[in-house]
């Protein structure tokens, strides 16, 4: 280690938790008053807190930008690392609570509809017989949602489909995710003896707009297998709302298998699956964590659980996207 690098890292020890959380919040908001008020300080106190890391390091970490601010591109990496370790001390509590009272903390843990009913929920029911005190937070968004969560400490792990280049995450690959036609019982289409796809293209189809994954998965699907584009005269990535229009309409709506294969067996269930199989499906997603951080304790538990509940279900049911 040069002297250069040496002296920074003995400064840096004697950065204390305030310096840090300023860092953070300013480099979420921008604003030197908009951080006090976070951290319940004085906007003065803020200026001060900012400018002894500064005068500490010897490094300008911010920079005036009309009425607000900006970090410098030191300030901006030391925000970053700030981030970490407020995490990492965050985990570090719910670590020696666990520890102290010897039961299961709490579990926040997000996924996008399909793994989050075919894995998460299955997983947790399972968990909570063996760790009764084991309580959970599901968040179930988008990958770009939870990724973003994940990033910010607000998740402890998500099963999800991260950017391909994304530094701060960690990403094991779990399997795709086949795709089903799903329409209202007793629609037109369930009485022909062999459904075909042109018979497909006759009726309305309900999917989210082109920027979602579901739909340009479809779409890139039909294209391969030269069909024309459906009809989308209403679009929406709303659950409940695609629901109510599959019920009260001749529409056709591509969802997530698992999400449908949840509800199977239910007869007062008003949709079923078209006995169809155009080969659609979205890519592969998987069970993402912070790059270099290490799960809580009932953290671990969960994810061992999902793990062990993926080499159960059968991969055939999986297989569409592979």
């Amino acid at each position: 280690m040069n002297s250069s690098i040496a002296g920074l890292s003995s400064q840096l020890r004697q950065l204390r938790q305030q310096h840090l959380r300023l860092l953070v919040e300013l480099s979420d908001s921008g604003a030197l008053g908009v951080a006090a008020a976070r951290m319940g300080i004085a906007q003065p106190a803020a200026s001060r807190l900012l400018a002894e890391m500064e005068a500490n390091l010897g490094i300008a970490l911010h920079e005036r930008q009309g009425r607000g601010l900006r970090l410098t591109p030191a300030g901006a990496a030391l925000a970053l690392r700030a981030r970490r370790i407020q995490i990492e001390i965050a985990d570090a509590a719910r670590d020696l609570a666990e520890a102290a009272t010897g039961r299961a903390g709490v579990v926040r843990v997000g996924a996008v509809t399909g793994p989050a009913l075919n894995l998460v929920l299955p997983a947790l029911k399972e968990l909570q017989q063996s760790h009764p005190h084991l309580r959970s937070e599901v968040t179930v968004t988008t990958s770009v949602a939870l990724c973003d969560q994940l990033r910010a400490g607000r998740l402890d792990f998500a099963l999800a489909r991260p950017g391909p280049e994304d530094g701060e995450l960690d990403a094991r690959l779990i399997a795709g995710e086949p795709v089903s036609l799903v329409v209202r019982r007793g629609h037109p289409l369930l009485v022909l003896p062999r459904i075909k796809p042109a018979d497909l293209m006759c009726h309305d189809w309900v999917m989210g707009d082109d920027e979602t994954l579901l739909t340009q998965s479809v779409k890139a699907r039909l294209a391969e297998l030269r069909l024309p584009m459906p009809q989308r005269r209403i679009s929406t990535s709303s659950f409940l709302f695609t629901l109510a229009l599959i019920t009260q309409t001749d529409c056709i709506a591509p969802m997530a298998t698992p999400v449908v294969d949840s509800f199977a067996g239910n007869p007062s269930i008003p949709f079923v699956s078209l006995p169809v199989d155009l080969g659609l499906a979205v890519a592969p997603f998987s069970l993402v964590t912070r790059a270099g951080s290490q799960p809580t304790p009932s953290a671990r538990r969960l994810i061992e659980a999902i793990l062990a509940r993926c080499s159960e279900v059968s991969l055939a049911q999986w297989a569409g996207a592979e």
